[in-house]
């Protein structure tokens, strides 16, 4: 099984020009898609799927962020 490494909420938040707050807001109460929140004794923790972040924000972006900008 291949081990799949997610987006951070630092990363996303960059992404979406949204603040770090709202992209773990969002993931605690289930209203952003593309990833999941769980709370582990008082800390929360994150996982963002690329997958379905970039299908979220548009594949445009993923080709931004992976250095296809340069070959336009």
């Amino acid at each position: 099984m291949q081990k799949t490494k997610g987006i951070t909420v630092r990363e996303a938040s960059e992404i979406l020009g949204k603040s770090d707050q709202f992209v773990r807001i969002g993931l605690q109460r289930g209203i952003l898609p593309f990833g999941s929140a769980v709370k582990l004794s008082t800390k929360w923790t994150y996982y963002i799927s690329p997958d379905r972040f970039y299908e979220y924000v548009g594949k445009g972006v993923k080709l931004f962020e992976e250095g296809g900008r340069d070959s336009a």
